[in-house]
């Protein structure tokens, strides 16, 4: 039977959930030291991060360090899709269990990285997520590209081509143990 993106993403999930607890501490670290890491170095001032759900990788240390450095944005659902507001407590629990901040009159256009959560990852690295492609339908209406850097608790990756054309690529995968790059040319 075929890879399908459906397939691969439930095998993820159960990979994900399965291992949630296992060596928390460790992969919490090394995501954390490393985001912190290429952030540095891409030298970005408005970065798109999100609050993760219970096996969704930790990224919080890392957001409450670059509160104080760079202009911190977040999602808020909205209908099938979502808008960046920024970041700022007190964060709400939304009906979809995740943390949000209140509602904005900014409209935020442009960014500089954005650091998005993956469920897996194909051999274009693109993201498999959840199934809902607000994501996807987020970073078609953005003028200009930011540098997307997909983060995963575990590494869940396929080497087949199984997603969609509309499905978001990033530019760096960062898992526990693994860093991938993908090689582009940007305009």
């Amino acid at each position: 039977m075929p890879l399908t993106k459906t397939t691969f993403r439930e095998d993820c999930l159960k990979r994900l959930k399965k291992n949630q607890t296992r060596n928390l501490q460790f992969k919490k670290s090394k995501i954390n030291a490393n985001l912190q890491k290429v952030v540095k170095k891409l030298k970005a001032k408005n970065i798109l991060l999100f609050n993760p759900l219970l096996f969704e990788a930790d990224i919080r240390k890392t957001t409450n360090l670059f509160r104080k450095k760079y202009n911190l944005f977040i999602p808020l659902m909205q209908g099938e899709s979502f808008k960046m507001v920024p970041f700022r407590l007190p964060l709400k629990k939304s009906k979809f269990g995740i943390y949000e901040a209140g509602n904005s009159l900014r409209n935020i256009k442009k960014i500089d990285i954005a650091v998005v959560p993956a469920v897996g990852v194909d051999g274009k690295l693109q993201r498999i997520g959840f199934g809902k492609g607000m994501y996807d339908r987020f970073f078609a209406k953005l003028k200009k590209r930011a540098y997307i850097i997909f983060v995963q608790s575990e590494f869940c990756y396929t080497k087949e081509f199984i997603c969609d054309d509309y499905d978001i690529d990033c530019d760096l995968l960062i898992a526990p143990k693994v860093m991938m790059y993908m090689a582009r040319n940007r305009k």
